[in-house]
């Protein structure tokens, strides 16, 4: 299994060219990075809300000894 080539990508390009049209294109693309970027957004805020309140050290994923103290006692 390879990766897409060139061909591909020039005929997803034309077929998405055939359904929308030139002048809907630019208004997809818009739609589609905002969708991308919000995507990206909400996943980095879970990720920051997971290292918040599981108390992570993000630099080597550890869990912190306040933490172990929480669960053990809990």
């Amino acid at each position: 299994m390879g990766s897409i080539g060139w061909s591909e990508l020039l005929v997803i390009f034309l077929v998405v060219l055939l359904l929308f049209g030139t002048k809907r294109l630019p208004e997809v693309g818009r739609s589609l990075g905002k969708a991308i970027r919000e995507f990206k957004k909400a996943g980095k805020e879970l990720q920051d809300d997971l290292y918040t309140n599981l108390d992570l050290d993000e630099d080597d994923d550890t869990v912190s000894r306040k933490s172990e103290k929480q669960v053990g006692q809990g």
